[in-house]
């Protein structure tokens, strides 16, 4: 049995105030951030029907593409309202992601697309990616998601109020500290530099890490357009900001302005 506890901040904001899957589903820049995601772990998947241990899986939202796609998936996530929305996807159960209760070696690919988000103390994210690393098979695939260290400097010129003096003290703050306290709006999180995220899997052991900007340096164009007109952006809009988020891989230097990190690594097939 888990000893560790959810941060209430984190279990308020996912059991009262957002609807995970809806934002992915629904808005701007979670459509581009859920097919973004989609579309870099295919490329670094393993072929179906590999099991998955969908860590963090919210309410299914990517397990159901997985299934989709073939693969025998698992999802953990510590929200009771997100595993029963889970359950009707796939296998899922309550749990934290730092100590999983899958036994070593079990899983061809282990992904956390939210753990590493909610985990402010070092010591808890390289106990969840430590974990990550134990159920996953020698030559598995880890992947793991973070939100950008800048992210927030770009979503709130969406919003049109970052020049204001609260959010331009609670923006200066994450950007010095790396950390948001969950007081107002947003919950507790984390916020990574690409470097950071790429050093956090090395040091739990993964080989050929790499580390990719999800919605690349556009999207915040795509968010503007919806808050501001309060209107769907137009097809042609989005798909230019998607070309952008691709084109911008090559070069690590653009990292810096995706709202969202995607590192994959691989367990070593000796260990």
């Amino acid at each position: 049995m888990s000893t560790y506890e959810l941060a209430p901040e984190v279990r308020t904001f996912y059991e009262s105030v957002i609807d995970e899957g809806a934002r992915l589903r629904t808005s701007a820049d979670g459509r581009l951030e859920l097919l973004r995601t989609r579309e870099i772990l295919r490329r670094y998947l393993p072929d179906a029907p590999a099991r998955v241990l969908d860590v963090g899986g919210g309410t299914g939202v990517h397990a159901e593409w997985l299934v989709e796609d073939g693969y025998d998936v698992d999802l953990v996530d510590p929200v009771v309202r997100h595993v029963e929305q889970a359950a009707k996807v796939c296998r899922a159960e309550v749990g934290d992601a730092r100590a999983l209760a899958a036994a070593s070696d079990s899983y061809d690919v282990v992904q956390l697309l939210g753990p590493l988000y909610h985990l402010p103390d070092p010591a808890d994210r390289a106990a969840a990616l430590a974990e990550a690393v134990r159920v996953a098979r020698p030559g598995g695939v880890v992947a793991a998601a973070a939100i950008n260290r800048y992210a927030s400097l770009f979503e709130h010129v969406t919003y049109a109020h970052l020049h204001t003096e609260r959010l331009h003290t609670s923006v200066s703050s994450i950007l010095r500290t790396a950390v948001y306290d969950g007081k107002r709006g947003f919950t507790l999180a984390f916020f990574h530099r690409a470097e950071e995220l790429a050093g956090e899997l090395i040091a739990a052991g993964l080989e050929d890490v790499v580390v990719l900007g999800v919605e690349g340096p556009a999207w915040s164009a795509l968010k503007a357009v919806e808050q501001q007109s309060r209107e769907v952006p137009s097809e042609a809009l989005f798909e230019s900001v998607l070309a952008a988020a691709r084109m911008a891989e090559p070069y690590p230097e653009l990292l810096a302005a995706s709202s969202h990190l995607l590192a994959v690594g691989r367990v070593p097939a000796a260990r």
